[in-house]
């Protein structure tokens, strides 16, 4: 049956939280979804089936602390027990982790999982490429431990000097607009050749976001999610 990933809307929230209640002992009041999607929308995705049900969700953030390099931050992760098995937490999780380095420049992403949920352990390691950074004794409200997880996200290269795209199509486009200069005429009638610098040119053009897809393994339980 077709399925679609796409990013979440403010009228998705009530079934997030629906499933994150049949997924996960983990919830959450409905303030904490509209915080979310209200300041970071575009890290929040839904897998939706063709009758438009919510299956699958990803909860996440951006970290707001000054002092450390910007990076985003699970904060929830759960797909239906019909649905899972087909690498729909996987697609979720790439998309929103995309959308970190597009969107916030964020230089990796952490996560929490129980130490014994092992299913949604082997996703994040194995799958995703998470390592442990450390452990947290006394994570959760039940008192069990809980693994924090990082993955670092590649750092795009830039030459010292070098021209961003933006600022590559704001040069041509300045040049484009520049009055062009007219001949005056010599007292011999013959034209006098103008000097213009010319400016240089920057390839531009829109980044085509690669579609995403897995057929890679998926957790057998809800997983991801943090304390409230």
């Amino acid at each position: 049956m077709a399925l679609s990933i796409r990013q979440a809307t403010v009228d998705d929230l009530i079934q997030m939280q629906t499933a994150n209640l049949w997924c996960l002992p983990e919830n959450y009041q409905m303030k904490y979804y509209l915080y979310h999607v209200l300041s970071w929308p575009q890290l929040l995705f839904v897998a939706e089936d063709h009758k438009g049900k919510i299956v699958g969700y990803v909860l996440a953030k951006m970290e707001e602390d000054a002092n450390v390099p910007p990076h985003g931050h699970i904060t929830s992760l759960a797909v239906l027990r019909t649905h899972r098995k087909r690498g729909i937490a996987t697609r979720l999780m790439r998309c929103s982790q995309l959308c970190m380095q597009e969107s916030f420049e964020a230089r990796y992403v952490s996560l929490h999982v129980r130490e014994s949920n092992r299913a949604a352990f082997h996703l994040y390691k194995t799958t995703l490429g998470y390592q442990i950074n450390d452990v947290e004794k006394g994570y959760y409200a039940d008192g069990e431990d809980a693994y924090d997880m990082r993955l670092p996200f590649p750092q795009k290269e830039q030459s010292h000097g070098a021209m961003t795209p933006l600022k590559q199509v704001v040069a041509v486009k300045r040049k484009e607009e520049a009055p062009k200069a007219s001949a005056p005429v010599a007292a011999g009638g013959a034209a006098v050749a103008a000097r213009e610098g010319e400016g240089q040119r920057g390839e531009g053009g829109a980044e085509g976001v690669e579609e995403i897809s897995s057929s890679m393994g998926e957790l057998s339980v809800g997983a991801g999610a943090e304390k409230a």
